[in-house]
């Protein structure tokens, strides 16, 4: 349909933007091409094997175990040129899959790569300052999906992991080492195949027909989707003969290049342009709250939509800063509230330890008092101060007073050697003597004793001893003088 508002002209010459299309492939040709192409297959299937016979090189290739814990995709790029193309090729291996136990997400492994490229792209789009003409373009255009060979049907690990991959990646299913089987059964495991991938809803890259210089062969490669020989030489014998890999009467190996390289390798670029990556594209926008139109279906610029994410932010982030503002002041209330219970409970308990105090210290005073009252006055009481008790003599003083109580007790020298003189004068006065300190050393003696004076009942104990030495000194010599 033509534009209403457009009038075609002719020219009256030449003018020279016939050229336009050789500029393009110059161009093109300078910067050179980049394919990313994605091999999904189990381990052994012969996926390493397959990417060298397509290009007709020898990749560097890696031994994979099929013990592999968990599915890891290892990306290799390589420089190619033929003639004076350069093409800038990207293979992906997906290691270890379909080798777990539990199978359930191995295909999300695949699917977080597929979308982090995107992200990338993505990310390098919204840039201020772009530079698209020298980025390296990681997007997957391609996904060779390989087919185990049962002759039954699909895995259901295939199924899942296509359905997760079609809206992200052009699909293409490959049977691996199909001169494993008969012709017939690989013709009826064809269309078992797609029968499975119909009913399922999974889809997979159909090659377009618009092009009507590709459209014959397109065609019948789309009713075509297996591959034979997973060796590095281009043919496999066996016993009863030899499979060629490039013979059409052999697989279909020749077709699957011509269709993949030499035909639609550059609308498998256009279609993850155009598609997939808008897709993935429009979905982020969308979560980000960009939109075409507005709630009147009226478009809607960019700026705009920018305007009116703001200030809804805006307003989500008054409205968060009011809550925050609330809670804060109802959590400060509350812990006042706490704080001011605390401190009653604690003047409460103040109070009580005061008046627990105060009755215990009533209670002291009451005994105290009662002691006073009622106490029985002792021989302490009667005792002098302790600044005016006797002390104890010291051995200068103790030998004067022995010596002039000796000297007191002397005999006179015109005494006679009567009993009679000497008893009823000297002797009496000396025993009355005696007596009289006995009696005052028993009253100091029990006195200190009472109070518990250690140093005058010493000095009592000691005077005791003197005194007892000496009467018994002066009995001893009147009783001999008497002899």
């Amino acid at each position: 349909m033509k534009d209403q508002g457009v009038r075609p002209l002719s020219l009256a010459g030449h003018v020279g933007f016939d050229s336009l299309p050789d500029q393009l492939v110059n161009k093109s040709i300078c910067q050179g091409f980049c394919f990313n192409i994605l091999c999904i297959g189990e381990t052994g299937i012969g996926k390493s094997t397959l990417m060298d016979t397509l290009f007709n090189t020898n990749f560097e290739n890696f031994e994979s175990s099929h013990f592999e814990p968990q599915v890891k995709l290892r990306a290799q790029t390589y420089d190619l040129q033929e003639s004076n193309v350069r093409l800038r090729l990207t293979v992906v291996n997906t290691v270890g899959f379909g080798d777990q136990m539990n199978k359930q997400e191995s295909y999300q492994p695949v699917v977080d790569y597929i979308d982090r490229q995107f992200e990338s792209y993505l990310q390098e789009e919204l840039k201020i300052k772009r530079s698209l003409h020298n980025y390296h373009d990681s997007r997957v255009h391609a996904c060779l999906y390989f087919i185990s060979p049962s002759g039954h049907s699909l895995k259901s690990l295939d199924l899942v992991t296509m359905k997760k991959l079609d809206s992200k990646v052009n699909i293409i299913p490959v049977i691996a080492k199909a001169d494993t089987i008969s012709k017939s059964e690989l013709h009826k495991f064809k269309i078992k195949i797609m029968s499975e991938l119909v009913s399922n809803g999974v889809q997979i890259y159909q090659f377009p027909l618009d092009d009507e210089t590709v459209a014959k062969v397109n065609t019948t490669m789309n009713h075509r989707r297996s591959l034979v020989g997973n060796k590095m030489v281009k043919a496999r014998q066996y016993p009863w003969g030899v499979v060629q890999v490039e013979n059409e009467n052999h697989c279909d190996f020749v077709k699957l290049r011509e269709m993949l390289i030499c035909v639609n390798m550059e609308d498998l670029r256009e279609q993850t342009h155009t598609r997939h990556y808008e897709l993935y594209r429009r979905c982020k926008l969308e979560e980000m709250g960009f939109k075409d139109t507005g709630p009147e279906c009226k478009p809607v610029s960019l700026q705009q939509t920018y305007e009116a994410k703001r200030q809804e932010f805006l307003v989500e982030l008054q409205k968060r800063e009011d809550e925050m503002r609330q809670m804060f002041v109802q959590r400060v209330k509350e812990k006042e509230s706490e704080l001011k219970e605390a401190e009653r409970e604690l003047q409460s308990r103040f109070e009580q330890l005061k008046r627990l105090h105060a009755d215990e210290k009533a209670a002291l005073e009451e005994k105290k008092s009662s002691w006073t009252t009622t106490r029985v006055p002792s021989a302490r009481d009667e005792l002098p101060p302790s600044s005016c008790r006797p002390r104890a003599s010291p051995p200068t003083a103790r030998r004067t007073r022995t010596a002039r109580i000796l000297a007191s007790c002397e005999v006179p020298a015109n005494m006679t050697s009567t009993t009679s003189d000497i008893l009823p004068t000297s002797f009496p006065a000396i025993c009355g003597q005696s007596q009289t300190l006995i009696k005052k050393h028993k009253t100091q003696t029990s006195s200190v004793h009472e109070c518990e004076l250690v140093p005058e009942f010493n000095y009592c104990t000691h005077e005791f001893c003197v005194l007892s030495s000496t009467v018994f000194l002066i009995f001893f010599v009147g009783f001999i003088l008497f002899v």
